[in-house]
C-alpha cells in the first residue's frame, strides 16, 4: 500500500469535514453554490490545493517547467545576446545581466499561467473536473485552489531565476525592491491565469490552448521592453510597447531592482492587473460553472 494518502482521498475526508450541502450540476444549483459561507469556500480551497500538491509530489515531472525555463531562458539571453545587446547599452554582458533578469522575471508569470490553461483542460478531459463538480464544493474553489498552486510553482521558478542570476552576475543592491518586484509579478501572473483558465473551459483540447497561448505570448513579449530596450525599433512597434502590459511590468522591476523611474510603470501593471481581473475572473468562473 501507498505510504502517501492519495489527492482523491485527501479531498473526499476534507469535504466530509465541511457543512453539508447538496448540490449537483444543474441550474438550480448553481444558486445553490452562491450560498455556500466563506469558511465553507476556504476549506473547499484548502482541500483542493492540497490535492494539487500531492499530485505534484507523486508526478515531479510536471515541475520541468518552473525549473527549467529559468535556467535555459537566463544562460540563453545572456550568452548569446548579452554581447551585442549589452554595447547598446553602455557596457557589455554585464550591463545587459542587470537589464534581462527583470525582464525574465516580469515574463515568468506569464509562461506560468499558460501552464494553468493547459493542465486545466487536460483536467476536463480526463474527467477529473466532473468529479468536482459532483461534489458539494464552491465552483469557484477549484479554480482559486489551480491558482494558488500555480503561484507556488511561479514563485519557486522566480528563486531559481535569481540565483542562475546571481551566479551569471546580477547584483541585488536592493533586497526591499527585489521582493516588491516578486510580488508585482505575482500580481500581474496571477491576473493572466484567468484569462487562460477561461481558454483551459472553452478549447477543446490542451494543444488549441497552448497554440493559442503561443500566438498572444509571442507578440507581447518580444514586442516589450523585456529583452531589448525598446529606442531602436520601428515607431509603430515602439508604440506598442508603450502599451503593452508586459512593458510596464519589466521595466517597473528594472526600478524596483536596478533603479530607475518605477511610479509610471507601476500603476500602469497594477491597474492592467486589476482591469484583466475584474473581467475575466467572473467570466471563467461562469463558463466553469455552465460547461457541459
Amino acid at each position: 500500500m501507498s505510504a502517501h494518502p492519495s489527492p482523491t482521498t485527501t479531498l473526499n475526508e476534507a469535504l466530509r469535514a465541511t457543512p453539508s450541502i447538496t448540490a449537483t450540476a444543474t441550474t438550480t444549483d448553481l444558486r445553490a453554490d452562491a450560498r455556500i459561507p466563506l469558511r465553507a469556500h476556504l476549506r473547499h480551497t484548502g482541500a483542493l490545493v492540497r490535492r494539487n500538491l500531492l499530485w505534484i509530489r507523486q508526478d515531479p515531472e510536471s515541475m520541468f517547467d518552473a525549473v527549467l525555463f529559468p535556467i535555459v531562458f537566463t544562460l540563453l539571453f545572456v550568452y548569446v545576446f548579452g554581447g551585442s545587446i549589452g554595447q547598446s547599452l553602455g557596457g557589455g554582458q554585464e550591463a545587459y545581466v542587470q537589464y534581462i533578469v527583470p525582464g525574465l522575471m516580469a515574463m515568468m508569470g506569464m509562461n506560468m499561467a499558460q501552464g494553468v490553461g493547459t493542465g486545466f483542460n487536460q483536467d476536463f478531459n480526463t474527467g477529473v473536473m466532473d468529479r468536482f463538480r459532483s461534489l458539494p464544493i464552491g465552483r469557484g474553489s477549484v479554480l482559486f485552489a489551480k491558482i494558488s498552486v500555480e503561484m507556488v510553482r511561479m514563485l519557486i521558478a522566480t528563486a531559481i531565476l535569481m540565483v542562475v542570476g546571481v551566479l551569471v552576475g546580477f547584483d541585488i543592491g536592493n533586497w526591499p525592491g527585489l521582493f516588491a518586484a516578486v510580488g508585482l509579478s505575482a500580481v500581474f501572473g496571477s491576473a493572466l491565469m484567468w484569462i487562460f483558465l477561461t481558454l483551459g473551459v472553452v478549447m477543446k483540447n490542451a494543444q488549441s490552448v497552448q497554440a493559442m497561448g503561443f500566438l498572444v505570448l509571442m507578440p507581447l513579449q518580444f514586442g516589450s521592453s523585456i529583452f531589448a530596450p525598446t529606442q531602436s525599433m520601428p515607431g509603430w512597434l515602439e508604440s506598442f510597447t508603450q502599451v503593452n502590459p508586459l512593458s510596464a511590468l519589466a521595466d517597473a522591476a528594472r526600478g524596483l531592482m536596478v533603479g530607475g523611474p518605477v511610479a509610471h510603470d507601476l500603476w500602469m501593471t497594477l491597474a492592467w492587473s486589476v482591469g484583466i481581473t475584474a473581467v475575466m475572473a467572473p467570466v471563467a468562473i461562469h463558463k466553469f460553472r455552465t460547461k457541459s
